[in-house]
């Protein structure tokens, strides 16, 4: 049998067994009747008689004649019992505002590790709101307030695991605390939120962060496998009446900024610069808005996290923008972690994240029915002596099928336009075009899911193997979870406004790229136990498969890899890792200074130990360790993290990680080295500083950023951002230094 069969075979013998597993096992979670929830637990909203005042007294007749809810399930570490410590919520309305009210019951002194905004309740205690005004359970919006009251905003889809707190909204808040408890009082507009004004049924759900005794509760009974913002699980808010109509929904965020900059590195005078620009939000109806941008800057951003990378293709870096996370999920959820025909970032920043001035862009996104979102988005960027302009466009929709699934598809497109400086003569510059529609299957609890997905693309001149197929599915239990996914990129699949991080192979030799598709299969087995006594919170073992064929099915790359991890209850934890690899090179790879190592095939293992301390202490520690070959070198690697907190004022942090390839001559030897700090200072629940030092011999680049917000009102900032780069070899020889401010001002008109 040759090599392609047999690896056919172990491929075929890893499902199997996954097949049979599964359904033999008998799961707890399959106990809870979500399909009941909507009745079992509902919260009824009454329109307040008088005005309420966002104090955290609760004192107004109001609150006091407001239905509560409590009793709160555990959901984290374990989800079979009510939660220990009381949670008493209660709701009510005017024409403006939803409010919310939290008597929280806790000991003090309460844990509160940052002030600063967008900071997640997990860290510190604090309540949660997640809303589905569709009753959908496919998009909603959530908010967080924090002991120290302390907000966070987003909004997401049905991947509600990956929350990035990138969405901002105006809404208010006030916390207070006493011996035994404290409370938290919300008003949430309903101009900040999308909905239906004819629906008199909302979804809704509460979470609780218990930060001293490391657990989380929420108000429904959710399955310790699931995120608590999972919109599957949601109870009803049952309106008296219809809800208000928001009225007219628009708001302007103009903007001014300025600053100097001096590129030593091209030898460029220091340069000052000021320039403006807006950002519009328009309500088209209750559930539909239009985003509207004219010279946006995103010179506020927070930096990047440098890393270190030894692997033979690109890394993924997430989008930070705000103009391009919200609703964000319309237009990136397609395709799978590591191939993506969306990926924001390509619009406005170059290959090593350097801006692109974009002139104006425009985005539409909602429901334009109960089950049907869309979302339209054109962005046009400048000229520039490297770039073409270009405009960015993308057309997407979702319609929702079954209880929980979905259908969607789209249509991307990248247009280039000619100048003096870009001729276009390449036909592959000219334009990029994606289409594609994929089905995703989620059951009504969310422990069984499959996904079947096909997708184009289209240049000039180029024809046929131009497709990327994408599958998988799996059952996601309480104890064992178990998944697939196989995937097919043809060579001639380009994505020029996404990601897809293994199609392009670099020559060494040759000095050349060459583009091989490829197809890939991923298997992961997980299983996990929960003790009900003890000091520990969780055991989890796991398996994972992973191979990459040729376009000829020959074999490309294979991994597998176990590990171990337990978690404490007191938050500290271990995880141990044993990796073994199979790689068929195909063509000179240099990962040193030295000589490309040649095409062949390699085999080598690695293993690989980590520990982390309590992270509720004022200092805590994080460590690990890798050894082992890396094709043919001795691989070794120590990496550290190192935080310190005085709560919420103060927080240091230090990473440190040490990567040495020694490969045998005359294909060299490296040792990289990566040390990143950051220091956070929290004035208040306002001003904010932060500071990160990045050295990176990689990149031989040694970074400061640092970056001081004053949110003078709500959704209203001034940021003072100072950025400074050098050479870490030489050593601390100046690239470039800049400093800039930003000031926004949120209008509701």
């Amino acid at each position: 049998m040759n090599l392609a069969g047999q690896m056919n075979v172990k491929l075929f013998f890893y499902l199997l067994v996954s097949l049979i597993v599964i359904p033999s096992l008998k799961l707890s979670a399959q106990d809870i009747d979500v399909s009941t929830y909507k009745e079992k637990y509902q919260l009824a909203i009454k329109k307040a008689t008088g005005p309420v005042k966002i104090d955290a007294v609760l004192d107004e007749q109001d609150w006091q004649m407001a239905a509560p809810t409590s009793d709160f399930w555990l959901k984290f570490p374990n989800d079979n019992s009510i939660a220990n410590h009381k949670t008493v919520v209660k709701v009510t309305y005017d024409d403006r505002f939803i409010y919310l009210g939290f008597a929280v019951y806790d000991s003090l002194p309460l844990i509160g590790q940052s002030l600063k905004r967008d900071s997640r309740i997990r860290e510190s205690d604090g309540v949660g709101i997640i809303l589905d005004p569709t009753g959908n359970k496919t998009n909603g919006f959530y908010f967080s307030v924090t002991a120290f009251n302390v907000q966070a905003d987003d909004q997401f889809g049905t991947n509600s695991e990956n929350l990035s707190f990138s969405w901002d909204n105006k809404w208010y808040s006030e916390t207070k605390s006493f011996a035994d408890h404290y409370i938290v009082e919300v008003a949430i507009p309903f101009k900040a939120i999308r909905y239906d004004s004819h629906k008199s049924t909302w979804g809704i759900n509460f979470i609780r962060s218990d930060k001293k005794a490391n657990e989380f509760h929420t108000w429904t009974r959710i399955p310790v496998n699931f995120p608590g913002t999972d919109l599957g699980y949601l109870g009803s808010l049952v309106w008296d009446a219809l809800p208000p109509k928001a009225g007219n929904n628009i708001s302007i965020i103009p903007y001014s900024t300025g600053g100097l900059t001096e590129n030593k590195q091209s030898g460029k005078p220091i340069i000052g610069d000021i320039d403006a620009g807006f950002d519009a939000k328009i309500a088209l109806n209750s559930s539909l808005n239009l985003d509207l941008t004219l010279n946006p800057d995103f010179s506020q951003v927070e930096v990047d996290r440098q890393v270190t990378n030894i692997s033979r293709f690109n890394i993924f870096f997430p989008e930070r923008r705000n103009f391009f996370l919200e609703n964000s999920d319309l237009f990136s959820d397609y395709g799978t972690q590591n191939i993506r025909p969306f990926y924001s970032r390509r619009i406005g920043l170059d290959p090593d994240g350097n801006q692109i001035p974009i002139i104006g862009g425009l985005r539409l996104s909602g429901n334009v029915a109960a089950r049907t979102r869309v979302g339209l988005m054109s962005m046009q960027t400048k000229s520039t002596e490297n770039y073409a302009g270009q405009n960015y466009s993308a057309l997407t929709f979702q319609q929702q099928l079954l209880k929980r699934s979905t259908f969607k598809a789209y249509f991307f497109n990248r247009q280039a336009f000619a100048d003096t400086k870009h001729d276009l003569k390449d036909p592959l510059e000219k334009y990029g075009r994606n289409a594609g529609g994929e089905f995703a299957f989620n059951s009504e609890k969310g422990n069984w899911r499959g996904w079947l997905g096909y997708h184009l693309s289209m240049k000039d001149g180029v024809t046929g193997k131009n497709s990327f197929i994408n599958s998988g599915g799996g059952y996601f239990g309480r104890s064992f979870s178990s998944s697939f996914s196989l995937n097919n990129v043809s060579s001639n699949y380009y994505a020029d406004i996404g990601f897809i991080q293994r199609i392009e192979n670099y020559d060494a030799r040759k000095d050349t790229i060459i583009r091989l598709g490829f197809k890939q299969v991923f298997n992961q087995n997980s299983y996990r136990i929960y003790p009900k006594k003890g000091k520990v919170n969780q055991h989890r073992f796991q398996f994972q498969n992973f191979f990459v064929f040729n376009p000829d099915n020959s074999l490309n790359e294979s991994n597998h890899e176990l590990n171990y991890s337990i978690e404490m209850k007191n938050t500290s934890g271990a995880r141990f890792e044993y990796s073994k690899s199979k790689v068929n090179l195909l063509y000179f790879t240099r990962f040193t200074n030295g000589e490309p190592l040649p095409p062949g095939e390699y085999n080598y293992d690695q293993a690989s130990a980590s520990f982390s301390t309590d992270s509720r202490k004022k200092f805590s520690f994080e460590s690990g360790i890798t050894f082992g070959k890396y094709y043919t070198a001795d691989y070794l690697q120590y990496r550290g993290s190192a935080t310190f907190r005085t709560q919420p004022w103060l927080t240091i942090q230090l990473n440190v990680e040490y990567n040495k390839l020694n490969f045998p001559e005359p294909y060299g030897k490296e040792d990289l080295f990566l040390v990143a700090s950051r220091i956070e200072i929290n004035f208040n629940t306002k001003i904010f500083w932060t500071t990160f030092l990045q050295y990176n011999t990689q990149r031989n680049n040694f970074n400061i950023n640092s970056r001081l917000q004053w949110r003078y009102k709500p959704a209203s900032d001034l940021f003072l951002v100072y950025t400074d780069n050098y050479f870490s070899d030489p050593f601390l020889k100046n690239k470039n230094r800049a400093i800039v401010f930003k000031l926004n001002y949120w209008l509701n008109l």
